[in-house]
């Protein structure tokens, strides 16, 4: 059940109307000398491609300017994503900075970190899509299919989104329906048996209502040996225009992914390099462990006038993990026989959240504003069900990891946990964004939020309940000594609620997190670049209760630090770049046995370089032909929580091309680590470390009508 403040933020939600809460700026209406018009949204197929974009609406929820914005934001474009073919959006994440991968759950969904913060060591950090939380519950890797871009929003985001961490986060765009026709059909054919087409139509049904539809079919083998994965994405949308001043939006996306949970390989006595890349340490006859998920998205916007709108949202995700799977344990003392878990999970999850705000612009003297006050509750179940069977000396359930032998018989695993938790929270966010004459912007806002949590152990029927408060505040300051040019700095506060409790049955005061950066920002003539630096703390993290073993307090402390380049744009007619380069010192200060350790998995320096030149065909009419080269370099990582090893260094290249060959025809070739590197791209500890993938290459062919 709701608590009272909770109650009154939906009640207000509902008496106000649905009017869109989305991230992005989707239109933008243009007034006549009597009536508000509504354009038709552009197909941008036929644009030369950019890799850099005016505004993040992710950012602020508005469309101010990104060189005015004091926050460093880095905006992986569309055309961007199409260059280097990606079908994930874990595919773009080199071309940012400060972006390292985590723990993926044996490739079960996306886990990074943002300057070095990554979350919750199971679930990982709080993702968004379109501003709403996309990622809460069990959430499949997302597909690129019906991207339109990812905003990687630097710093914290609590002031405007809640519970985060404040290192950043993600704010996923998806495509909108068009008001002209547009249509094309892509299969791609790739190494390792890898197979996938992929449909994207949309067009007007009538003057006012338009449609979107993406769909991709994917049937994958892998470099691993005996690993496997499918998956299905259908995902419908419709825009209706009313009058000209209203547009409603709905999304919905189904997905269904299926893959044999792969642990990865192991280290044994430190040994990281002991195992060939290809070695799969579980069991293929455990079949694959399947997620499916849903989401519907429905916004409306209403321009009051020219300077006054109104928006809102409504958001449902569902999500479902079923499966078997086989995992490491443990290695024996030989360092060659490794005890394996054998695990059923059967998990579920639905999100609900409602959105509502008002957005406008007027001044005060001399003063410009863009004032933000908006309203927000949301309603999150989730049941965890597991059974589980521990290796004994008598029956131990292992794999010799030098020569595998797979079929032996399989334990019937025993329940071991039975969850239900049940989260709801309402907030009010207030943001103010101030123009002082041409070269002076402020931004200030605050975010209030209750958060009640309800926790049920359904094996023991023991219930835990908390409520907690948080207020988040961050401001911010940009000089523009030139409109191509701005210096600015921010400050900021974080929270996410911990869950459990300590010895005492008393809940956990929440992580709190205070961040501190300051950078410089140039955009001229199709180029931009980002220098930043920042300083972040967050306290309460928990950590082993040193006078009762088994139970957690919420003592511990991280810090990061560091400096980030993002660069992006075009250098000539021909040659749009992206480059970037991180210095990330991110480790713990205090804690009763980590204190001093580096965080997981999280380089001191990364980076990253990717070019495309285009130019005329000397055959085929002269349509343009691209080729292109990128490289991408992370650093040492501490390979478990103690560092007792370290993930080694790597630096792995790519070549790409495509060809326009007809006005409808489009080839792409891919040539992924073409030096045949062997890296390590995460780990948990030394039984759980992820091994990137060899060379591979890939064709895609793209048919537009």
């Amino acid at each position: 059940m709701y608590k009272p403040l909770a109650r009154r933020a939906l009640l207000g939600i509902a008496v106000g109307g649905l009017t869109p809460v989305h991230a992005q700026n989707t239109t933008t209406p243009t007034t006549a000398a009597s009536e508000q018009t509504l354009p038709a949204v552009q197909v941008r197929a036929g644009a030369a491609p950019a890799y850099t974009a005016p505004d993040a609406g992710g950012a602020t929820r508005s469309d101010v300017p990104l060189i005015e914005t004091p926050q460093s934001v880095r905006v992986l474009t569309g055309p961007l994503l199409q260059d280097i073919g990606a079908t994930r959006v874990d595919d773009a994440l080199d071309y940012s900075s400060g972006i390292s991968r985590q723990n993926s759950f044996g490739g079960l969904w996306d886990n990074v970190a943002i300057r070095g913060l990554a979350g919750n060591e199971n679930s990982g950090m709080t993702l968004l899509r379109n501003g709403f939380a996309g990622n809460r519950g069990f959430t499949a890797p997302r597909d690129a299919a019906n991207v339109e871009r990812i905003e990687v929003l630097k710093g914290p985001a609590a002031a405007l989104y809640g519970s985060s961490e404040p290192g950043g986060t993600l704010n996923v765009v998806t495509k909108k329906p068009q008001f002209r026709a547009a249509h094309s059909l892509s299969a791609r054919a790739a190494s390792h048996d890898q197979y996938r087409v992929a449909v994207d139509s949309t067009a007007p049904i009538t003057t006012d209502l338009a449609y979107r539809v993406n769909a991709a079919y994917e049937d994958n083998g892998s470099f691993r040996d005996e690993v496997y994965s499918k998956r299905g994405l259908l995902a419908p949308a419709l825009t209706l225009r009313l009058g000209g001043n209203t547009l409603i939006n709905y999304e919905s996306e189904f997905l269904r992914h299926e893959t044999l949970l792969d642990r990865g390989i192991v280290a044994p006595n430190g040994r990281i390099d002991a195992l060939p890349r290809e070695r799969f340490l579980g069991e293929p006859n455990d079949g694959p462990v399947t997620i499916s998920n849903q989401t519907h998205e429905l916004n409306v916007e209403h321009y009051l006038d020219e300077s006054w709108r109104t928006r809102a949202g409504l958001s449902y995700r569902g999500s479902e993990l079923d499966g078997y799977s086989t995992e490491a344990s443990a290695l024996q003392t030989d360092g060659r026989i490794l005890r394996r878990q054998r695990r059923y999970r059967d998990y579920s999850s639905r999100d609900i959240a409602v959105q509502a705000e008002v957005l406008g612009k007027f001044a005060t003297g001399s003063l410009r504003h863009e004032l933000l006050t908006g309203i927000e509750g949301n309603s999150f179940e989730q049941d965890q069900r597991m059974l589980r069977i521990n290796p004994t000396a008598a029956a131990p359930y292992a794999i010799d990891i030098y020569n595998p032998v797979y079929g032996r018989p399989q334990p019937t695993p025993l329940p071991n946990t039975d969850n239900h938790e049940e989260q709801t929270g309402a907030a009010w966010y207030l943001q103010d964004q101030l123009a002082f004459g041409p070269h002076w912007r402020v931004l200030a806002g605050v975010r209030m939020e209750q958060f009640d949590q309800r926790l049920e152990n359904r094996r023991t029927g023991v219930v835990r309940e908390q409520t907690q408060y948080a207020t988040t505040p961050r401001a911010g300051v940009s000089w523009l000594p030139a409109p191509w040019l701005s210096v600015y700095a921010n400050a900021g506060m974080s929270f996410r609620p911990n869950t459990g409790v300590d010895v005492n049955n008393a809940a956990f005061q929440p992580e709190e997190g205070v961040a501190y950066e300051t950078g410089v920002k140039a955009e001229r003539d199709g180029l931009s670049a980002t220098l930043a630096a920042f300083r972040i703390t967050k306290q309460n993290v928990l950590t082993a209760d040193p006078f009762n073993p088994g139970y957690s307090v919420a003592a511990g402390e991280v810090r990061s630090q560091g400096v980030e380049l993002d660069i992006a744009g075009q250098l000539t007619r021909q040659l749009r770049v992206s480059a970037s380069y991180a210095f990330t010192d991110a480790k713990v200060t205090e804690d009763t046995t980590l204190a001093g350790k580096p965080l997981l998995n999280v380089p001191r320096h990364g980076g990253s370089l990717l070019g495309i030149y285009e130019m005329p065909a000397p055959f085929g009419e002269g349509r343009p032909l691209g080729l292109g080269a990128g490289i991408t370099y992370v650093g040492t990582r501490s390979g478990d929580a103690l560092d007792t090893f370290k993930l080694p260094d790597y630096t792995t290249a790519r070549l790409l091309a495509y060809w326009q060959a007809t006005s409808q025809l489009r080839l792409a070739l891919d040539v992924n680590n073409l030096f045949d590197t062997e890296y390590y791209s995460s780990s948990y500890n030394n039984l759980w470390i992820s091994p990137g993938a060899g060379r591979s290459l890939s064709l895609t062919a793209t048919w537009k009508m």
